[in-house]
Formats: structure tokens, C-alpha cells, sequence
């Protein structure tokens, strides 16, 4: 019996020990002698940093070059998609990121971690694609809701984020004579 369990701790450490190359390595595989190989062409890496090689890629993802326009959205925004993007909004995303965007919702008041901002330049900038992606696939610590929000759906989120951006950080010029009057900008100043 002994040797039997013997055996079995023996098998289990060949599966953790495993032969691989680290970082760095020589190789007697390749004519240069080293074990490390460029990347494919176009291939376009999904996770980066230290931690990222045993997880399940939702680390980080790299974008392959920007887009020229963040309008790359393939549903058509109407006021009731905005509706339905602002109801998945408030039900998958409030909680963690905020009615408005900003980070500050119910679970960073109970002590989780802050998610970014919306109204960050890095998100204000980010393509309507990259967006989806993150809320498909996660992002850092976010779970990702692919499995429970449909891709309609998705799409709707990423367009009401627009409008939250957009809501936050419209130009002046782009407002109305009455807008203007009630921020006190224009005309006689309200009491």
C-alpha cells in the first residue's frame, strides 16, 4: 500500500514539474539556440503582465492600432435602444460603476475596488468595440456578463455609456439658449 501511494505522489508531481522553456531559456530546437519565438504576424495578444500566463486571458487585451472612429456600433441608436441600454445599465453596471459613470457605485461605498471612470480620457476614447469586448469578457477584476447579458443588449450598454459620456462632457456651444440660462452661463444670471 505504501508503494502504491508512493507512486500516485510521484505521478502528481510529474504533472506539476512539467518540461517548458522559461523565459530566456536556450534551445537546441531553434537555429539561433534560444527558446523564445516572435509572436505570429497579426496575431494580437489578449492578457500582458506577470500574472497573466496561468489566467484565463481576461487580464488585459492590447488593441491592434486605433480606430479612426468609435463609431463602429452595428445597431441602430434609437431613443427606445438608449431605453434599453440605460435599464441593463442600472441593473448589470450601476452597482459597480455608477448612475453616471464615474466609478462611485454601491459596492465602492461597501469597500470594493474602484472601476475606472467613464469620463477617463482612456475610456472616453476607447472604440465602441473595445467597449462591448470589456463587458463581454471582463476586464481586471470585472466578471464577465457574456453569459448573461445577449449581444443586443451589450450593444445597448455601450451606446448609453456614450450618452453618459456625452451628458458629462458636452461643449458649450453645443447647448441650448435655455440650457445655458439655467447653468447661469448665458443672459441674466438665475437667482
Amino acid at each position: 500500500m505504501v508503494l502504491l501511494l508512493a507512486g500516485c505522489e510521484r505521478a502528481m508531481h510529474d504533472m506539476y514539474n512539467q518540461a517548458k522553456y522559461k523565459p530566456g531559456s536556450p534551445s537546441p530546437l531553434f537555429a539561433d539556440g534560444k527558446a523564445a519565438r516572435r509572436p505570429p504576424e497579426g496575431s494580437i495578444p489578449i492578457a500582458q503582465g506577470e500574472l497573466a500566463g496561468p489566467s484565463s486571458g481576461r487580464l488585459g487585451h492590447i488593441e491592434p492600432a486605433p480606430a479612426t472612429s468609435s463609431n463602429n456600433h452595428p445597431y441602430p441608436i434609437t431613443l427606445a435602444f438608449l431605453q434599453r441600454g440605460q435599464n441593463r445599465y442600472e441593473i448589470y453596471c450601476a452597482a459597480c460603476h455608477g448612475l453616471t459613470g464615474a466609478g462611485n457605485g454601491m459596492i465602492v461605498q461597501r469597500g470594493f475596488p474602484k472601476p475606472p471612470s467613464y469620463l477617463e480620457p482612456q475610456l472616453l476614447h476607447a472604440t465602441d468595440a473595445a467597449l462591448e469586448r470589456s463587458i463581454s469578457n471582463g476586464y481586471g477584476v470585472m466578471y464577465p456578463f457574456a453569459g448573461r447579458v445577449n449581444e443586443k443588449d451589450r450593444w445597448a450598454i455601450v451606446a448609453y455609456i456614450r450618452a453618459l459620456q456625452l451628458s458629462q462632457n458636452v461643449p458649450v456651444d453645443h447647448l441650448a439658449p435655455q440650457d445655458l440660462h439655467a447653468l447661469g452661463q448665458g443672459g441674466a444670471k438665475s437667482p
